[in-house]
């Protein structure tokens, strides 16, 4: 029998020594819990994505003496661990078959994914070689990643004799892509026969969050392990003649609870990574600054996030109480900062060049890059960081304010529909064990920005329903026009949102960063040019 150890962990790009310090700590409670064999996440050694530092020569030095000093450091437990290796001037995806103080052999991936979030093809050549080595009398081959996506490298470790596989990932999450994972995982193991172990890194990237949920497929594909999502764990597998035994199982999660915890843990790792001391939050008394502010506080804890409650003449006093009932479930600190005596000094400094000109969303925009200066000033004194409270369905459509509502560090809910941003509101109230802390006030009133009397949000856009489904189905399944319209959306509606769609793309190059949750968000696999004069099929 062999026992496997799946070091699912938080790996810091760039922090080699860290890094280090984790995967030997992995590797003494796998060896205190039997396991022969510990396998780590890809490029588990650097983090992942290390994007650019993948064309420093230093760096892959660097991440070479740290492969060596873990190699000295660990005994009586081979490892597997994910690096970038240069090898006679040409890189690769790499991973390391440590034991007894030495490197065994070094498996070179094979597929270089180049789509979605994916630059491999801009910084490694391509493995050619199956990497099959005996661990514990059992022959195991090796795969990273995107070698599972697709028929052949997992082909070519059968053919070499393999008979277990183990995979090492960093595959960041969307919704649903758990599921994604078992079923192409599963069919590599229905072409091969082979039982198959799925490592994945697990934490906050940038906009890229890990979820985990390492998972093991037995010879006919039956789910034997599953690690809990959206934390580290360190699981272990028993393979014995071709079956798989563990005794981890972690529940799958509803879509509602993976995006909420996708949020916290892109939060949590962007804020503690980076080294701020907290977080600041623009509260409006509407159902986005109040989704954001239960992530922040779930995020980081109540003594690190500030929330500010900027009122204007047309503030509601709903607002207002709303988001005092707020503070007082959460126990964050607020303070309320009143902008009409800003708003009266810019109206008296513009009022000569004003004159003669009717009132428009100029003095909209004045009353939201106010409380963008204000955030700023107190990130500026307290080291917080700001965070926006933009939703996807408005970044679509520039329904946001450069300087103003966009002005901060991080965009939590960027790639949150509108749609879902209610569905997380009353998950997260699910979550309280006494009164709600969204009040149902935010929920069910009619979504306003209260820049002017009376406003609401479907005063300038289609209904939110209509609107993220042909944002859904311009942007992350690139259909045309004409093909969105002939599903059965309003043909007015459409044209409508595509147009506002294409010239907000001047805004959005300037939106702070944001946690990725859907299969496309607006980021590093959106990359539509700003001046373009492409004319979409209606």
């Amino acid at each position: 029998m062999l026992r496997i150890a799946v070091a699912q962990f938080n790996a810091t790009v760039g922090d080699l020594t860290g890094n280090v310090e984790r995967i030997i700590d992995c590797a003494a409670q796998a060896k205190a819990r039997g396991a022969q064999v510990l396998l780590t996440p890809e490029l588990a050694l650097c983090g992942y994505p290390a994007e650019d530092l993948l064309l420093r020569p230093d760096f892959y030095r660097a991440c070479r003496r740290a492969l060596d000093d873990l190699a000295a450091r660990v005994e009586g437990i081979a490892l597997i661990v994910g690096f970038p290796e240069e090898n006679d001037g040409a890189c690769y995806n790499a991973a390391a078959v440590i034991e007894d103080g030495q490197t065994r052999e070094i498996y070179r991936k094979i597929r270089l994914p180049n789509y979605e979030v994916f630059d491999e093809k801009r910084y490694f050549e391509a493995g050619t070689d199956a990497c099959v080595v005996t661990l514990g009398g059992v022959r195991c081959g090796i795969n990273i990643c995107a070698d599972i996506w697709e028929p052949g490298a997992a082909e070519l470790a059968h053919a070499a004799g393999a008979e277990l596989l183990l995979v090492l990932n960093a595959s960041p999450c969307h919704l649903e892509k758990q599921q994604e994972r078992a079923q192409v995982l599963g069919e590599r193991v229905a072409a091969t026969g082979m039982a198959a172990i799925y490592a994945n890194l697990v934490g906050g990237q940038d906009e890229l969050v890990f979820d985990g949920a390492s998972f093991a497929l037995d010879a006919q594909g039956g789910c034997r392990m599953r690690l809990p999502a959206f934390e580290e764990a360190l699981g272990i597998v028993d393979y014995d003649h071709g079956r798989l035994h563990s005794d981890d199982l972690a529940e799958e999660l509803s879509v509602e609870a993976e995006a909420y915890r996708a949020l916290v843990l892109g939060v949590h790792d962007y804020i503690g990574k980076s080294g701020f001391k907290g977080a600041l939050i623009g509260l409006s008394g509407g159902i986005d600054s109040a989704l954001t502010l239960c992530v922040a506080v779930d995020a980081l804890g109540a003594d690190k996030v500030q929330a500010v409650m900027m009122p204007s003449p047309y503030t509601a006093q709903m607002s207002l109480d709303d988001s005092r009932e707020m503070i007082r479930q959460l126990g964050c600190t607020y303070d309320e900062i009143a902008i009409a005596p800003a708003m009266a000094t810019y109206e008296s400094m513009l009022a000569p060049l004003f004159a003669g000109l009717p009132a428009d969303t100029t003095e909209e925009n004045i009353q939201a890059r106010i409380r963008g200066n204000i955030l700023m000033a107190l990130s500026n004194k307290s080291g917080k960081l700001v965070l926006t409270t933009g939703n996807k369905s408005e970044m679509a459509v520039g329904y946001c304010t450069l300087y103003g509502d966009m002005a901060g560090g991080f965009a939590v809910i960027k790639d949150v529909y509108k749609t879902l941003v209610y569905r997380l509101a009353r998950y997260r109230n699910t979550l309280c064990s006494g009164a709600p802390v969204i009040p149902e006030n935010i929920i069910v009133r009619p979504p306003s920005a209260e820049l002017k009397p009376d406003q609401k949000d479907q005063d300038s856009l289609p209904e939110y329903e209509v609107l993220d489904a042909i944002v859904r189905a311009y942007m992350e399944e690139d259909r045309s026009p004409r093909e969105i319209i002939a599903a059965g959306l309003p043909e007015a509606d459409v044209r409508r949102v595509v147009r506002l769609l294409r010239i907000a793309e001047y805004k959005r190059r300037q939106s702070p960063v944001g946690i990725r949750i859907t299969p496309r968000g607006f980021g590093k696999d959106w990359r539509y040019p700003i001046t373009n004069r492409y004319q979409d099929e209606f």
